[in-house]
């Protein structure tokens, strides 16, 4: 079971496969073996409880890497909670140390979980990644699929413009498949409107 993992320099954790979307460009799609990132299958046949995942963290230098970034084959908010409780063990552990902390995130995790866990990154998450992928909740919905339908879209809006007053760096990501140069635009205007930054992202064939 591949908990944590090496990437250019970062170390990755793995926690769930779970997701609420079921993007058109995801790296699942005809990947059950394997990865793009490792040459372990990033499908877990159950979840790690968080004493597992700490456990792996610390059979690995954690302090030689640039970032941690909390990601893996699923949306990691739906481990919050453990999220959060393993960044207070490690920031015990190696204190100013520790590499600054990243998740890659749909947004959803207020939608969810039910409940503003915003307040709770302050302090233990240097970085939010966010996918925003589209400019209106329409061509969202078509291009990830959300459970929740059309009103994912502005909760993964609010999400990150609420973030930003609580973690350092917020960005939001669009994959450059199929978009074109006015569209790219139109999602820096949105970012901008919300207070955060735009990075776009290469598209990968799994």
């Amino acid at each position: 079971m591949t908990i944590t993992y090496e990437y250019e320099g970062a170390l990755y954790v793995n926690l769930t496969n779970k997701c609420n979307c079921s993007c058109e460009f995801c790296l699942r799609h005809g990947k059950a073996q394997g990865s793009i990132y490792t040459q372990d299958s990033l499908w877990l046949e159950r979840e790690p409880t968080r004493q597992e995942a700490l456990d792996s963290f610390l059979g690995r230098d954690v302090c030689s890497y640039r970032e941690i970034v909390f990601c893996g084959y699923g949306e990691p908010t739906y481990r919050l909670d453990d999220i959060l409780w393993l960044v207070d063990r490690l920031k015990e552990r190696f204190g100013e140390k520790l590499p600054p902390v990243r998740i890659n995130t749909n947004g959803h995790a207020n939608l969810i979980l039910g409940r503003d866990v915003c307040p709770k990154l302050k302090g233990r998450i240097d970085t939010l990644s966010i996918s925003l992928n589209a400019n209106n909740a329409a061509d969202y919905t078509a291009l990830c699929h959300p459970v929740q339908g059309e009103r994912a879209y502005q909760a993964m809006l609010d999400f990150a413009r609420e973030a930003k007053a609580y973690v350092p760096h917020v960005v939001m990501t669009v994959v450059d498949k199929d978009k074109t140069p006015e569209e790219l635009e139109e999602s820096r205007r949105i970012a901008q409107s919300l207070g955060v930054q735009l990075r776009v992202r290469s598209y990968i064939d799994s």
